[in-house]
């Protein structure tokens, strides 16, 4: 105990290592929010969900707080469904004669922007027997002009776009929908009206029973906190389960690794002969083999799933240069006297490697296996880059790599690429700032540099 608080007093001592602490204890604590927030399985079928999932969200849209930058404001998207509580899409039911009724959907926004919207659209679901469901689709804008959107019967399910519907195109006499609905009347070129605009939907149902429910979906041009990608998908969903994976293939990799190089290379130290130089000539060879092209192999003809490139990884990064260092280490502790006490009382040679020999390069090992984590983390999220990561898994190297076959460079989408980088730098300089305050405590002879 008294070891621990000496240990702790002296990352104390350390700014980077306090730094490197809290960035480190913040990416455990978003993997946890993330996990708890958004299961697995949602997480997956989110990550995998097409247009269907995502209707909601604009194509490519950067951030909502893109806005506190800009000049230009651009248009916050939203979405707003059918209820009767205060800031949704307001609906009033209005029985007429002969099982008749009328169904009315009213909703105000304020739009204070210096761009026009991508798009408005409107999802109606209905119930009826054999009468099709009527409405008819008004926009008034902030100075008191109703404009006729459109007119006609409903399905059961069906969607309207402002931008799509032909007859609204010939009415406006323009190509461009949004503009024409949301500029000064005559200003050219063309300016946004800013002010309150009132979407409002006259419904009329003919059988007792029916009825009719409708969603406003209104796009513009920043969404959330991290914007969406090509497919309209939110990019907090990989962000967020970007983290626990990266911990978790980072830590499981690193430590896999650390503990069983340690093994092998104290039986190898231990025992000496046939297994000794077995186990040297097997790292010898490990160390010209091709560690990437081996993964990048694996990936592309057996699998890529993270289970089995974190497997691999930890195979061959096993038998590295680490094996020799700590052989030579514990050649070393191996004349010990304390060891020929151990041996003098009989002592197995099994409990002289666990209890007596690993014990005493332990301290020597957190440094190592704290420093390795943002390794194995970029490892993961370069083969993500490559194309071949978990096809599953919302990864941070996925975002990239997704970004990357879309041309977000070229089409100024930065921040798809830039989000997800600056989360990968930030835990490769959490790890590095701790790992290196580590080394400094377990070796003496570092605290001086």
């Amino acid at each position: 105990m008294n070891k621990l608080k000496d240990t702790i007093r002296d990352i104390l001592y350390y700014p980077s290592a306090i730094a490197g602490a809290i960035i480190i204890l913040l990416l455990i604590a978003l993997a946890i929010y993330a996990m708890i927030k958004i299961p697995y399985s949602e997480a997956i079928r989110l990550w995998r969900g097409g247009e269907e999932v995502w209707y909601q969200n604009p194509k490519t849209a950067p951030p909502s707080w893109y806005n506190l930058f800009l000049a230009k404001k651009q248009p916050v998207s939203f979405a707003v469904k059918s209820g009767d509580t205060e800031g949704s899409l307001l609906k009033k039911v209005t029985p007429g004669k002969e099982d008749t009724a009328s169904i009315d959907f009213t909703y105000s926004f304020d739009f204070n922007y210096d761009e026009f919207p991508q798009e408005m659209m409107v999802y109606f679901t209905s119930t009826f027997q054999s009468k099709q469901p009527f409405v008819s689709i008004y926009l008034i804008t902030p100075d008191e002009r109703k404009i006729r959107i459109s007119d006609f019967g409903l399905n059961a399910k069906q969607n309207f776009r402002f931008s799509q519907d032909e007859k609204l195109i010939k009415r406006l006499k323009t190509e461009n929908v949004m503009v024409a609905l949301f500029s000064v009347p005559k200003s050219d070129p063309p300016v946004p009206l800013k002010g309150t605009y009132q979407l409002v939907i006259n419904g009329v149902t003919f059988e007792k029973g029916s009825d009719i429910n409708a969603e406003f979906v209104f796009h513009g041009k920043v969404f959330g906190l991290a914007g969406t990608d090509i497919s309209r998908r939110d990019l907090m969903v990989p962000l967020l389960w970007g983290a626990p994976i990266a911990l978790a293939f980072g830590l499981l990799a690193a430590l896999g690794t650390a503990v069983l190089t340690m093994i092998i290379a104290a039986i190898g130290a231990w025992y000496g002969g046939w297994v000794d130089d077995l186990i040297q000539r097997i790292t010898e060879i490990n160390l010209v083999l091709p560690f990437l092209a081996i993964l990048i192999m694996v990936g592309t003809f057996y699998n890529r799933s993270i289970w089995t490139i974190l497997g691999v990884t930890v195979l061959l990064s096993i038998f590295t240069g680490s094996i020799k260092s700590y052989r030579a280490i514990f050649m070393q502790v191996k004349e010990s006297t304390y060891i020929e006490a151990a041996r003098a009382y009989g002592a197995s040679n099994i409990r002289i490697i666990f209890t007596y020999l690993i014990p005493r390069i332990i301290p020597l090992l957190i440094p190592t296996l704290v420093s390795s984590v943002p390794s194995y983390v970029f490892l993961e999220a370069s083969l993500a880059v490559l194309g071949l990561g978990d096809p599953v898994l919302p990864t941070w190297g996925k975002i990239i790599n997704d970004a990357e076959m879309n041309g977000a460079l070229y089409k100024g989408w930065y921040y798809w690429i830039i989000e997800p980088a600056v989360l990968l730098m930030v835990t490769g300089l959490g790890f590095a700032m701790l790992g290196f305050a580590l080394d400094r405590i377990f070796n003496p002879k570092l605290r001086g540099l």
